[in-house]
């Protein structure tokens, strides 16, 4: 696991790094939960294999603005090389953010997986690693140690260098699963498979009615007792402003001001229906789509 702090030999290792086709990373973060985070680590991994740790490379970026930029440029940039995280969202705010391509998020990955394949109470990386790769007493207490402070721990350095072989091992397995959800669908057995959709969506429905109750209680709960957050919930609220006109006053404002408002509208059902026979003189594109639903029956054969 090497621990690189100089610029020249980060930059040198990011040259390097150029030429790979997958790199799993991970990246620690200090002060983040102010308004001022600074990227503390880069670890990167590029051989999947080695389970020592040696392929790790530790990249200490604290306060190394134009190295990180590098980093960004030569790396997260680049289209070629598949980037590999675990809740991409996070680190690459950091790395790139928008203009980073070729990301690969397990946390994602893990999320599409049917849960009869993938049986786990959350989807944290800990989780994924001990459920999918038997890794065993996983300590993930450095994970909101203070990551701006210099030198860091060995304890510190330990976890950072680990998380990257987790992260790999779990992306192998997750490639693995996906592999079991590409069926041909000329092979499927119809029976079972319908059998099986309809008692999930049984099952749904119920959870989902118990869903909305207990979500509308909580919230009700939390407004009157004055409370914005739990230790599970947080109550926040969103304003959602939407803007009405009478169609007549464009009109007018097309004919006696010359506002260009020449786009195309969709003509809903109200709006044909009050045009009448005046729909025959518009000039209109229609566009057909076929849309496919399956629709329960009940056991005698007839639809719910």
């Amino acid at each position: 696991m090497p621990y690189l702090t100089a610029a020249r030999e980060i930059r040198s290792l990011i040259t390097e790094y150029t030429t790979a086709k997958t790199l799993w990373i991970d990246t620690e973060v200090a002060d983040y939960k102010t308004r001022n985070p600074r990227l503390s680590l880069i670890q990167v991994l590029a051989n999947p294999e080695d389970m020592t740790g040696n392929s790790v490379y530790l990249l200490d970026v604290l306060d190394k603005s134009d190295v990180i930029a590098d980093f960004v440029e030569r790396i997260m940039v680049n289209d070629a090389i598949e980037k590999v995280f675990h809740n991409a969202g996070y680190d690459v705010k950091y790395l790139g953010a928008k203009k980073a391509k070729n990301i690969t998020c397990t946390l994602e990955m893990a999320k599409k997986i049917p849960v009869y394949l993938l049986p786990l109470p959350n989807y944290q990386l800990k989780t994924l690693a001990t459920k999918l790769c038997n890794f065993h007493d996983i300590n993930k207490q450095e994970q909101t140690s203070d990551w701006g402070k210099r030198p860091l721990t060995e304890e510190q350095i330990e976890y950072a260098y680990l998380d990257c072989i987790y992260l790999a091992q779990v992306h192998l397995r997750l490639l693995e699963l996906e592999v079991n959800l590409k069926i041909d669908p000329i092979r499927e057995d119809l029976s079972l498979l319908t059998a099986r959709y309809i008692e999930i969506e049984q099952q749904q429905k119920i959870l989902k009615s118990e869903f909305e109750h207990l979500q509308e209680r909580v919230k009700q709960a939390m407004l009157v007792q004055n409370i914005s957050e739990t230790s599970s919930c947080k109550l926040t609220s969103y304003e959602r402003k939407t803007i009405k006109t009478q169609f007549q006053e464009l009109v007018d404002l097309v004919e006696n001001q010359g506002v260009d408002l020449d786009f195309t509208i969709t003509l809903t059902e109200d709006i044909r229906k009050n045009l009448g026979v005046n729909l025959e003189k518009l000039t209109v594109n229609v566009d057909i789509n076929t849309y496919w639903k399956i629709t329960p029956k009940n056991q005698e054969g007839e639809e719910y």
